[in-house]
């Protein structure tokens, strides 16, 4: 059982975390490397609901796993980890956890394999988020002092982590919002300037567009850029006409 010093220093860490300028990536490293001191833990997956679809999405992992992190999902009430979310409630299985009715069992996940599996959910306004899953190799008996310390790592950081989420969100939606524009500012200065073409040089539409096509591929420029290019000797051409001599 975890002695009060362990539990100040979980509650230490935790605070701390909590009040750091961590990015949700190394928010959610902190919160393994955490989880797997207190519980000892051959493994630690953290999984993250996904604003768009409801699905939690696997965002953090002791053990690496790159082509899953961001890819691997699980639906509200799908599999332990499901039920968990669904439910808001820790389960606990000491032995056989592939045998426990409620399984989902991911092929490249090896941590599937695994005996002892603990899944609390991370929470914060009365709403699941989250859920950190804790993996044992071999049968583990989970203390209750030891489930309650991750429900607490869970409850605690769910604020934290729906605030790093929220931000998360807003930026990429800022940087859609971004590129959409610089897409539009693209295609009126392409448009502006196959006009430019199609009038100086008596071409079609289709034959102005593909002439700055292969301009751009033989500068190795952008089309915007050659685009632009185009506009600016036409003003200039425009100002020296209607110059006074």
């Amino acid at each position: 059982m975890a002695s009060e010093s362990s539990n100040a220093s979980v509650l230490h860490r935790v605070s701390g975390i909590v009040s750091s300028p961590l990015s949700l990536d190394e928010m959610l490293g902190e919160i393994v490397g955490l989880a797997a001191r207190v519980t000892s833990c051959d493994a630690c997956l953290v999984y993250l609901a996904e604003a768009d679809t409801g699905e939690f999405v696997l965002r953090a992992s002791l053990l690496p796993h790159v082509s899953d992190l961001g890819n691997l999902r699980v639906k509200m009430g799908e599999g332990v980890t499901g039920w968990v979310a669904e439910h808001q409630s820790p389960v606990a299985l000491s032995s056989k956890a592939a045998a426990d009715p409620r399984s989902k069992i991911f092929p490249t996940l090896v941590e599937d394999t695994y005996q002892a599996f603990l899944s609390v959910p991370l929470v914060t306004k009365g709403k699941a988020i989250g859920v950190i899953n804790i993996h044992h190799r071999d049968k583990h008996e989970h203390e209750p002092e030891e489930i309650a310390t991750i429900s607490f790592i869970g409850e605690q950081m769910g604020s934290a982590i729906a605030k790093s989420m929220l931000e998360e969100e807003n930026a990429r939606l800022s940087e859609e919002t971004a590129e959409m524009k610089r897409q539009l500012e693209t295609r009126k200065s392409v448009e502006r300037a196959k006009g430019i073409l199609q009038k100086r040089h008596a071409l079609s539409e289709e034959e102005a567009y593909l002439r700055m096509r292969n301009e751009s591929r033989r500068l190795r420029r952008p089309m915007k850029d050659l685009a632009d290019a185009i506009i600016l000797s036409e003003e200039l051409s425009r100002k020296d006409s209607s110059a006074p001599a």
